[in-house]
């Protein structure tokens, strides 16, 4: 029986246990590493630090779906695989082979730059170790009766993030002692057009996000900017972009300049016929795009039916991402901005619109789990 592993549950994998779940199949083993039991939804996040949101109504919770699929769960960590012998090498539970692999497993943050600071450093990658992080971290702000917050990055991650800690901690302390500053050295919304991030910059302004615009580094009262000047803080949040995950450079496969997977056209792997990837780990080689969520759910269905198609020795589907996409972007109250192709749009009617998409999104692996378990392919 041939083994169809699956590296992640990243948000393209959610939508190839899906269709699983639909058609189970009978004559392949399909394994999922991963190390948690549920997988948080990035576009909701920042509604959840806000208080929209429980963080219940954020998650995929993957045990039905793994039941109803057929998936044998394996809840552990990859820590490096041999694409030469075809083993992913797991952090506990050592190796396991596989006959078609198709990895998810997102990327990593690499904040470095910040660690010399006393100041509690909260990278948002992994979410899980994010959340938890700032759980905890919020507490310990409403126990003191103040909080000073540097959100690090410039980026749509980073401005969602600094406007929802500011909503939040201004409701439940009041806005006078919860200050958020944006370190946005990179530049505000870098990429995005111009009608994006003035209103974006409006916002901020609006909600009372201080903009710093510089580069920093960690310090003992928490950042030293480019500038020379220190910025206290009692918490600094790291937003700066995606990083490949170390095991990636002797994984023996075809990476691309920053050490992601490369793959080309239907998600495969461009040095290996059996590897497929999605996500944030993966770099389209003749179609490169953004990192972002809306790809890897756009790559979703058609690497479930090429993962099928590569089981039963058939040609792949081809798929060329999407040249533009919508962005929708929470600003803090259940408000948020859309672009789309230059064009832009603010208010609560966008949040309303945002707040079905994304729901839609995570019940759509809640519906799956009424379709009967078993039907063969």
């Amino acid at each position: 029986m041939k083994r169809l592993l699956l590296a992640g549950a990243g948000h393209a994998h959610l939508q190839v246990l899906k269709s699983l779940a639909a058609r189970r199949r009978r004559d392949v083993e399909v394994v999922l590493v991963t190390p948690h039991l549920r997988q948080m939804y990035s576009g909701m996040l920042p509604g959840w630090i806000a208080g929209h949101y429980a963080l219940a109504e954020c998650a995929v919770r993957l045990e039905p779906l793994l039941r109803t699929a057929g998936v044998r769960l394996v809840q552990d960590s990859v820590a490096g695989m041999d694409a030469g012998r075809r083993v992913v090498r797991c952090a506990e539970a050592g190796e396991i082979g596989y006959d078609v692999l198709s990895v998810d497993t997102g990327a990593e943050l690499d904040a470095s730059s910040l660690a010399a600071t006393d100041a509690a450093l909260l990278p948002v990658r992994p979410l899980e170790a994010f959340v938890v992080a700032w759980d905890r971290q919020a507490e310990r702000f409403l126990r003191a009766g103040r909080a000073a917050v540097a959100v690090v990055g410039g980026g749509a991650a980073g401005v969602e993030l600094a406007l929802a800690i500011r909503h939040r901690l201004a409701h439940r302390l009041g806005g006078d002692k919860a200050r958020v500053t944006l370190v946005a050295g990179g530049g505000l919304l870098a990429g995005h057009g111009a009608a994006v991030v003035a209103r974006a910059e409006a916002a901020l302004k609006q909600y009372g996000v201080d903009i710093a615009r510089s580069h920093a580094a960690g310090a003992p009262a928490g950042l030293l900017l480019a500038s020379g000047e220190e910025l206290a803080a009692d918490c600094i949040v790291a937003a700066t972009g995606a990083a490949a995950p170390g095991w990636t450079k002797d994984a023996g496969l075809a990476l691309d300049g920053r050490g992601f997977l490369a793959v080309g056209d239907g998600q495969r792997s461009i040095s290996h016929a059996e590897v497929f990837a999605a996500g944030d780990i993966a770099s389209r080689t003749d179609a490169p795009h953004a990192r972002s969520g809306v790809y890897a759910v756009r790559a979703g269905p058609v690497l479930s039916v090429n993962l099928q198609r590569t089981l039963e020795g058939r040609p792949l589907a081809a798929y060329r991402p999407q040249r533009h996409s919508l962005y929708l972007l929470a600003t803090g109250p259940k408000e948020a901005i859309a672009s789309w192709r230059g064009l832009c749009f603010a208010g609560k009617w966008v949040w309303r619109w945002k707040d079905r998409i994304d729901r839609a999104f995570v019940a759509r692996f809640d519906a799956g789990l009424n379709l009967p378990a078993g039907k063969p392919s």
